[in-house]
């Protein structure tokens, strides 16, 4: 699976020198979020992107195709497009999505060209460096694995006193919108090979930038593969968690901020992180975060992040300023210095 084609051979010299290496993990909108915020601070960016969907349009083609599920790949390339107008032109061209009575509805005309450009160039690292080139993307986009991944979940049915009876849920889309309590998540398979493109990013990285995003199924994955697992373990480069907005219905419902770190302390006991970024609208309890932070090695950065309408996403702009805040160095709300 490694590239043939080497680094994305349409970022310019100079444009590729601007700000921090910055290697942000997740899928879907959350990983669409950081990388909207980040862009706007550094062109040295590098997404690496959960590959376990198998739901829409993804999900037809990685059972058709036998390739690795393109959609959160394609979200990722889209975020990361030229403010140009070509740049945007294509943007919208890979999210577009047919509508129709046959088999090409809902396909994303993004999903249908990555996966041509795959089954063209007989590699997926090249192929997707060259949808990034048609979008002149401002960073590049990898797989966190080599091969397609099926995320199993343990949940737990809560009843009245609390307690509850396991279960074990397989399928992305399934854990999604399970309900319960998720106890505990594993990829299959168990040991996957990673992509050795990622796992070096991740070692050259200033930053490395995990969440917002489906906690269990785009944001702790990337701790189960092992050799990715190794290199964020063992990186020079700082870390940097960004919690979510809100409970996602089924999947976290039910969550605290602090219960989601804690979650990502279960999964991952000894990563250190050094800065976690909250929206002070978004904490229930102040404190119990900050102990969870405490048990990480991390600073708690309290900051506005959301949009002004109040609605559950992130604003790029306040997103960046948090970013730009505890990249430089100054942690929390009264500038403790970063070690």
């Amino acid at each position: 699976m490694g590239s043939t084609g080497g680094p994305n051979p349409w970022v310019s010299p100079s444009t590729a020198s601007r700000g921090p290496a910055i290697v942000a993990l997740g899928g879907g909108h959350g990983l669409s979020a950081s990388l909207s915020a980040l862009r706007l601070m550094s062109d040295r960016l590098t997404a690496v992107v959960t590959v376990a969907d198998d739901g829409g349009s993804s999900g037809r083609l990685r059972a058709e195709m036998n390739v690795l599920p393109p959609g959160d790949l394609r979200m990722a390339l889209a975020a990361l497009c030229d403010d140009s107008d070509w740049g945007r032109t294509w943007r919208d061209v890979l999210q577009h999505r047919f509508h129709s009575e046959g088999t090409l509805d809902q396909h994303a005309v993004g999903n249908l060209l990555i996966v041509a450009l795959w089954e063209l160039l007989g590699d997926t690292v090249t192929g997707l460096d060259w949808v990034g080139g048609l979008l002149g993307a401002r960073g590049r986009v990898l797989p966190m694995a080599a091969v397609p991944l099926m995320i199993e979940a343990d949940l737990v049915d809560l009843d009245g006193s609390g307690s509850g009876v396991a279960r074990v849920v397989r399928g992305q889309s399934a854990v999604a919108v399970a309900p319960g309590r998720v106890r505990q998540v594993r990829l299959l398979p168990a040991d996957p090979p990673a992509c050795p493109e990622a796992v070096a990013a991740v070692d050259a990285a200033d930053w490395v930038v995990l969440g917002p995003g489906s906690w269990f199924t785009s944001v702790m994955p990337h701790l189960l593969v092992p050799d990715l697992s190794a290199a964020l373990h063992r990186t020079a480069a700082r870390r940097c968690v960004t919690l979510n907005l809100s409970q996602e219905s089924g999947e976290t419902a039910g969550m605290s901020a602090f219960e989601h770190l804690r979650a990502l302390r279960a999964h991952g006991p000894d990563l250190r992180i050094d800065v976690v970024i909250a929206d002070p609208t978004a904490i229930e309890e102040v404190s119990a975060l900050q102990d969870e932070c405490s048990a990480m090695g991390a600073q708690l950065l309290l900051r506005q992040v959301r949009v002004g309408d109040g609605s559950a996403r992130h604003d790029a702009l306040r997103l960046a300023a948090a970013y730009r805040d505890a990249f430089e160095g100054f942690l929390g709300d009264v500038g403790t210095p970063a070690r």
